[in-house]
């Protein structure tokens, strides 16, 4: 049945092709030469075993998954290992009982595979020569702080095609080598284990700004988690926050290793709010009045 049903068709398709161009039935003819039959229709029940074969393998993953979870991400490797084994086991199969392979087809394949290899290899090569570009200019190191198209963390590899971050959620972020030659990266620490930790405050126009200064100055000296070679400084301004005008205190310390940043800046916020309290210092109340048109 299959193989008259393929006759009719050819015979439809070369009956319509002969009134336009007797090329194309050469062209049809030869294409037609190649196909084994038998094996197209061999192919449909591999590719039904592989499919079978696909589903037991994955009920085993979550059988097991379910019962050993410490073993899940193993099983998941080892799950992803045999699809793409699968895959491509089937794939040849498909080809080799399909077709028969000779020059032409072999041409054709080695053509085809060349120019995938092409486009796959034209990014790797651009992330390689990258990679080389951030080893030598240094833009960071490994163990960095760094903020780069938004993303915030630090750098815990550096490779010849990519440069792994970890965000301060424990995310890790890989990104090509080759974005950096076109986007800024800012590096909070180059290097050292210190870093600058910059907290803004903010509080009424009309409140004791010497002595909120004095409390921010206090707060950040006396912190477990300072860096104390380096100074603490406190800059005030006069700024709209929330349609609100205040006075911005903002203190600039040092963190004495990257990886207190955040306990650092939350101890200090912390006690500045209680002595706020104490002291009567309160947030901005003065609110701008827009104008409608």
């Amino acid at each position: 049945m299959i193989r008259l049903f393929v006759l009719c068709l050819s015979l439809m398709v070369s009956s319509t092709a002969l009134a336009e161009d007797p090329q194309s039935i050469d062209n049809l003819q030869q294409f037609a030469s190649l196909i084994r039959w038998s094996g197209v229709a061999a192919s449909f029940f591999i590719i039904l075993g592989a499919w079978l074969f696909l589903r037991f393998i994955q009920s085993i993953v979550d059988g097991v998954s379910s019962q050993f979870a410490q073993r899940r991400m193993l099983m998941q490797k080892l799950q992803s290992f045999f699809q793409f084994f699968i895959y491509m086991s089937t794939a040849v199969a498909v080809f080799m009982l399909s077709f028969r392979v000779d020059d032409r087809v072999l041409a054709l394949i080695g053509g085809t595979i060349a120019v995938s290899v092409g486009f796959a290899l034209k990014d790797l090569t651009a992330s390689f020569i990258a990679g080389l570009t951030v080893m030598i200019d240094r833009p960071f190191q490994v163990g960095d702080r760094v903020t780069f198209e938004g993303n915030y963390g630090d750098i815990i590899a550096i490779g010849l095609r990519s440069v792994r971050m970890q965000t301060l959620n424990d995310d890790i972020i890989t990104i090509p080598n080759n974005k950096f030659l076109n986007e800024v990266t800012v590096s909070g620490n180059y290097g050292g284990l210190d870093m600058q930790v910059v907290i803004p405050f903010y509080i009424g126009m009309d409140q004791d700004i010497n002595k909120a200064r004095d409390i921010i100055q206090e707060a950040a000296s006396s912190s477990r988690y300072i860096h104390l070679p380096k100074p603490v400084v406190v800059l005030v301004k006069q700024t709209i926050t929330d349609n609100y005008l205040a006075i911005q205190l903002t203190c600039k310390a040092y963190v004495v290793d990257i990886k207190f940043e955040k306990l650092f800046e939350t101890d200090i916020t912390l006690r500045v709010m209680q002595e706020f309290r104490k002291a009567n210092i309160i947030p901005p109340t003065i609110a701008i009045q827009s104008k409608l048109a």
